[in-house]
């Protein structure tokens, strides 16, 4: 059942981290964070799966020797980017969950943001614009730039919402939400799913500007054609019941 978002307090974030190929990248990404607010953070989810290349293992690894129980590396059960956070998301402990990526294209100095607005507002998400002043795109073709951008603002209008980037998979939630929806997508229409579902449950979501830039290393699990997948989720769920979607 969904707690009262009323009643939610913001004590400490787990971090969630998909690791397939990704080293140099994963490591700034921790020391980022935790230079920045240590104190918040209770834990880094590092999800792994088979397609983990054996040096990022070894990262993942060196990396819970040097920070010890804050770091766990989770095995994913589910298939694909969206398996990967939902198992995660049933695994975090914190009394909030921030869903980003360890390859630095959702920029981990940011991170502070985003508590600090969960502190403010700890019932509502917290998400990430590329589209609002502050925010951008780095290295972004502009084939994806436009389509994203039409993306964006026919289903704003169909879901009645100012939210500006509904697809990008930078949030900050209320752990309690994350655990009592009923999640369907694996994939990238995952990152589409987690905004769609909670509007529809009306709970608040604030935006913050926040910049993409292209991964630098590596190279990346989503196909352009896939994009359009998106669709289905975000038609579906539009006629959702609230009991269709809570668990």
């Amino acid at each position: 059942m969904l707690k009262d978002p009323n009643n939610q307090i913001f004590n400490s974030a787990s971090v969630i981290l998909p690791v397939i190929n990704e080293t140099v990248s994963l490591e700034k990404t921790v020391e980022i964070i935790l230079a920045d607010c240590d104190r918040d953070i209770r834990e880094f989810v590092i999800v792994v799966c088979k397609k983990t290349t054996p040096e990022s293992r070894g990262v993942c690894e060196r990396l819970k020797k040097q920070y010890g129980e804050r770091m766990k590396i989770l095995e994913q059960t589910l298939p694909f980017l969206g398996g990967a956070m939902r198992d995660a998301f049933s695994f975090a402990s914190g009394s909030h969950v921030l869903m980003m990526a360890s390859d630095m294209e959702t920029a981990p100095d940011e991170v502070k943001d985003f508590i600090a607005e969960a502190k403010k507002y700890p019932g509502m998400i917290v998400t990430g614009s590329r589209w609002i002043k502050g925010g951008g795109f780095q290295e972004y073709s502009p084939l994806k730039y436009l389509l994203n951008f039409i993306f964006q603002r026919f289903f704003s209008l169909l879901y009645r919402t100012e939210l500006s980037d509904m697809t990008y998979g930078y949030r900050l939630f209320p752990a309690p939400l994350v655990k009592s929806i009923r999640w369907e997508e694996l994939r990238h229409p995952f990152l589409f799913e987690t905004i769609v579902k909670p509007l529809r449950l009306g709970v608040g979501v604030r935006e913050i500007p926040s910049k993409w830039k292209a991964r630098s290393e590596g190279g990346s699990q989503n196909t352009f054609l896939r994009n359009f997948e998106y669709f289905r989720i975000g038609i579906k769920t539009l006629f959702y019941s609230r009991e269709q979607i809570l668990i």
